[in-house]
């Protein structure tokens, strides 16, 4: 293997990236060669006899070529197969000594590596980033005792109870079997029949059915461990956790029209987004946080902490930030780390250990077995990108794809080869993983317990913890999807299940699909979580927000400047799109250089939108559709919208409300004066809102309160 180099814009290495340089190859100082080293002088022609004769079957580096080419792919993960990944490093706040003896989390400062792949669920590798979807949430951090991997998702709950039913689900929510449709959508026959028979898939409806399951970016995007773990101290004491990843960024998602036309415009919007805003130096941030319960208060609540379709309320037990994890390095090869990363959640360290939750039981089996016939064989944990930084060593020997050369003997107890490898020691600072200790017993039944039998409770708590343009989406979301599901025995069997969640979301729902409304289930609680709500979740910054300049010849360039001077000063990347590439004359014969030729991209791949002044400038905007489109779509979309001068000729083109149009907009996120003064701080204040979604003809709920 040819020796690599480390990556020269990186002054800093960590422990793992070190790793690495041993397996990074350098092809551009080397003259291309076979497989077994020997040099080759032509690559574009095979072996012949004559110019235009019969190919020759000695031309071993034309059939080795071929073959490597034959082989190159490996099965796709059958769910979570759309990723997207990256490196970075984690470091705690505070020494968690006294709940987990897991040493990355004992030294505050500390830096551990990590990888992690964000993930859509269940499309294949060709889908689209912005579908309707699940989103993945897996973290694998390299600790000194070994690989931790913390594999979680964008909602804290799952569709399922326990993991003999996950066969059943990923069958119901993947493509139809006879014509494997729908890609990348879980708007069909199949998954409704599924979720409508099976009502403890509700709560998790609700988080697919809101706007988290259409994240504006991953660096936007909540991440959850779904299970109670526990920590284990170094007495052997235990207590219960569940982990939470916050972004620093805050929580933002798109909204449904706007994600559909995004599939189009750019199907890489979020994994595109991830690895411009590494490469830009603009590293996502997020910060670990946990909810702790002691052991004698398991059956302290009115759900059980085993059943992964349940969330711990923050207004019950609140989320305490543990620690910080920074994403700083891309991949080099995306098949390499990104397709043959390896996560398993058995993968556990000291400290930290699971309990009888019956879903995380079955992943801890289904994950390793995965593994083995997705990478080729037993020996997956010698790849690169999976290797622990920590020393391992075993008895495991050969299999497929094995690359170490294990002198002695592999069998425990030995004396041939002095013992070795030898059990570690017996001391509390040993570093050896003790299995929690706790008392079993029961008879061999297949019997869930009682206490997994409320499946709507927290559906309604969920339901009632949204905002009014919250909702909204929602019901669109179930009409939408209900929509496209061809059997009216399960559209109408699953608008019956929302009568057990609220009467408004089933009625609105309902009438959406042109169904009498089922009678509300009694006894509905009006319980609410603030926390669950993206509306209290929004950021404080418009760092990396992505800013369009609608600009042509007679543009006031130098309002332009200004305004992008300040937001560009406060983080936000600023682009001026015009009919071509090039430059386009402002009014004062200054030149303004443009980014982006406006037919090759979209409102959908931007944050906010600014349409500066000048006379010539707005005629030829408004004689230009797709201009008048990208301001449509901006309002439509809830984005923030800044005018100058005769730019405001726009909104008018746009058919925007007349109540905008008269100039009451500014609490809606539209802006406008005549020059930059008069519009940049109320301009970077909407930009941080992130959307106006209550904005006149966006708000349209039904029949809900």
């Amino acid at each position: 293997m040819t020796s690599g180099t480390p990556h020269p814009e990186r002054r800093d290495q960590d422990e793992k990236d070190r790793q690495l340089d041993r397996f990074r190859a350098a092809p551009e100082s080397d003259a291309l060669t076979t497989d077994q080293g020997v040099r080759v002088d032509d690559t574009d022609n095979a072996l012949r006899v004559g110019e235009r004769g019969p190919t020759l079957l000695e031309d071993f580096h034309n059939r080795e070529k071929l073959t490597h080419f034959d082989h190159e792919r490996i099965p796709e993960r059958v769910v979570h197969a759309r990723g997207a990944g990256a490196y970075g490093y984690f470091e705690p706040y505070n020494s968690l000594a006294e709940y987990t003896c897991a040493d990355f989390l004992q030294e505050p400062g500390r830096r551990t590596p990590v990888f992690v792949r964000f993930s859509t669920v269940q499309g294949p590798r060709g889908s689209a980033d912005t579908v309707r979807d699940v989103r993945g949430f897996a973290t694998k951090f390299y600790t000194r005792e070994g690989n931790y991997d913390l594999v979680g998702n964008n909602f804290p709950v799952f569709f399922i109870q326990d993991a003999i039913k996950f066969p059943d689900f990923v069958h119901a929510v993947k493509m139809e079997p006879h014509n494997e449709i729908p890609t990348g959508a879980s708007a069909h026959d199949t998954f409704w029949d599924f979720c409508s028979l099976q009502p403890e898939s509700t709560h998790m409806l609700m988080w697919l059915m809101s706007d988290r399951a259409i994240p504006r970016s991953f660096r936007m995007m909540q991440g959850f461990g779904v299970h109670t773990f526990r920590f284990v101290d170094a007495a052997g004491g235990g207590t219960f956790v569940k982990f939470h990843w916050k972004p620093v960024l805050g929580v933002n998602s798109l909204v449904w029209d706007e994600a559909q036309i995004a599939a189009g415009r750019d199907p890489d919007f979020n994994r595109r987004d991830l690895w411009e805003a590494i490469e830009s130096g603009n590293y996502p941030q997020y910060e670990l946080g946990v909810q702790l319960v002691a052991e004698e208060d398991e059956d302290a609540f009115d759900f059980d902490l085993l059943d992964a379709t349940k969330i711990i309320p923050e207004e019950q037990v609140p989320v305490q930030p543990i620690g910080r994890m920074v994403l700083d390095r891309n991949p080099q090869n995306f098949f390499a780390e990104t397709e043959q990363v390896a996560f398993h959640t058995a993968n556990i360290v000291p400290g930290i250990d699971f309990t009888n939750d019956p879903l995380l039981q079955g992943r801890n089996f289904s994950y390793l077995d995965t593994q083995l016939i997705r990478l080729g064989g037993p020996n997956f944990a010698q790849l690169p990108v999976n290797r622990p930084i920590a020393d391992v060593n075993t008895n495991h020997r050969d299999g497929y794809g094995q690359q170490v050369i294990q002198p002695g003997n592999s069998y425990f107890p030995n004396s041939l080869s002095g013992g070795c490898p030898a059990h570690a020691g017996a001391g509390v600072d040993s570093g050896v993983f003790r299995h929690y200790q706790e008392r079993v017993a029961g008879e061999k039944i297949r019997v869930r317990s009682e206490s997994f039998r409320d499946h709507y409770s927290q559906a309604t708590l969920f339901w009632n913890s949204m905002s009014d343009w919250e909702k909204a989406h929602i019901v669109e979301a179930f009409r939408f999807e209900l929509g496209k599901v061809g059997s009216a025995e399960v559209r109408e069997r699953m608008v019956a299940n929302l009568a057990n969640v609220h009467g408004d979301l089933c009625g609105a729902v309902a009438a959406g699909l042109g169904l009498p409304a089922p009678q509300t289930a009694s006894g509905i609680a009006s319980t609410s979580s603030p926390a669950l709500s993206q509306e209290n979740l929004g950021g404080s910054t418009i760092s990396t927000r992505k800013v369009a300049v609608l600009a042509a010849d007679g543009t006031d360039v130098e309002h332009v400047e200004a305004v992008r001077g300040r937001l560009t000063g406060d983080g936000a990347v600023v682009e001026v799109l015009a009919a071509g590439e090039g430059t386009v004359r402002g009014a004062d014969s200054a030149a303004l250089d443009v980014d982006r030729a406006l037919p090759t991209m979209g409102s959908v791949l931007y944050d906010a939108l600014l349409v500066p002044g000048g006379k010539q400038a707005a005629q030829t905007l408004l004689d230009d559709p797709a201009a008048v489109r990208f301001v449509e779509e901006s309002y439509r979309h809830g984005k923030p919208i800044a005018v100058q001068g005769e730019g405001e000729q726009l909104l008018a083109a746009a058919r925007l409300p007349a109540e905008v149009l008269n100039g009451s907009g500014t609490e809606q996120g539209v802006i406008s004066g005549n020059g930059a003064d008069d519009i940049a701080d109320a301009f970077v204040a909407a930009i941080e809102q992130h959307r106006f979604m209550r904005r006149p003809g966006l708000l349209n709920p039904g029949s809900i309160d």
